[in-house]
């Protein structure tokens, strides 16, 4: 192939990118959505009926998902609706393993890792790649949200387990969270841990960063936290994240920005 018709074809791709770009934008909106997925799942929760909230938050997962998966390229109103309801989403199916089934957190939390583990293994050896800027297939397309789905579910058990097995209580198990949130920009400016694997280290972390924080704002005083309404800090993260996108919405990745991928 000539360099002029890769760059076609790299050009072809990037025009048909689902993800955005990895900008601080991005960063303080996936924390936002952690956060605001995470107290609005407790909010529903006890406000209305599992029996009744769980389908309707599902319902809506699903309608946010089929939209991502018919668009043909990034549309961030649309890639953040699905972000924020994989949050609730993952949130959800978190709460429903350690509640419904009655499994501690440390085991939810292990059980989730090996799934992470089995996906990225996966996708992995199918496409020779995790790059998030090779979302241009829908094999790829399943395998990102697959991902995307898991570390939130796995984000929530790790911060509840820290939390509440390990008597940490939410604020210091923010902190604890945040600073190993910052392992990965080190490694990756500091001694060479390569792109992806800095990415998708720092994105499992967002999880229970803003779940932690979060679940600090709306917990009672006699739990650690501060107190303030779930509804309110849901209502307030809501308004942020929404303000983002309008203004701040980002362009699609370019497959250029990450190594080039095998093909589909």
């Amino acid at each position: 192939m000539s360099n002029q018709q890769s760059k076609l074809k790299d050009a072809s791709r990037a025009v048909f990118s689902k993800v955005p770009e990895i900008t601080l934008f991005f960063w303080i909106t996936k924390l936002l959505t952690t956060g605001m997925g995470e107290v609005a799942s407790d909010y529903l929760f006890e406000k209305l009926n599992p029996i009744f909230s769980v389908p309707v938050s599902l319902i809506i997962f699903i309608a946010a998902m089929i939209m991502q998966f018919k668009v043909r390229k990034y549309v961030a109103g649309i890639y953040w609706l699905v972000v924020i309801m994989v949050s609730i989403f993952g949130t959800t199916a978190a709460d429903a393993v350690r509640v419904g089934l009655g499994i501690p957190y440390v085991a939810s939390t292990i059980f989730f890792v090996a799934a992470l583990a089995a996906i990225l293994i996966t996708w992995y050896v199918k496409e020779k790649t995790l790059s998030v800027h090779s979302i241009y297939t829908r094999r790829r397309e399943v395998f990102y949200w697959l991902t995307v789905v898991t570390t939130f579910a796995l984000g929530t058990a790790a911060g509840d387990m820290t939390a509440n097995s390990m008597n940490l209580g939410y604020l210091p198990s923010g902190i604890m969270f945040s600073v190993i949130l910052v392992l990965p920009a080190i490694g990756y400016w500091f001694f060479g841990l390569k792109e992806i694997a800095a990415f998708w280290f720092a994105y499992i972390m967002t999880r229970p960063v803003g779940a932690s924080f979060a679940d600090w704002l709306s917990a009672a005083h006699s739990s650690g936290g501060l107190g303030y309404s779930k509804g309110i800090v849901t209502f307030v993260l809501t308004v942020f994240i929404v303000i983002l996108v309008i203004i701040k919405g980002g362009k699609p990745a370019e497959s250029s920005d990450l190594e080039t991928p095998l093909a589909s």
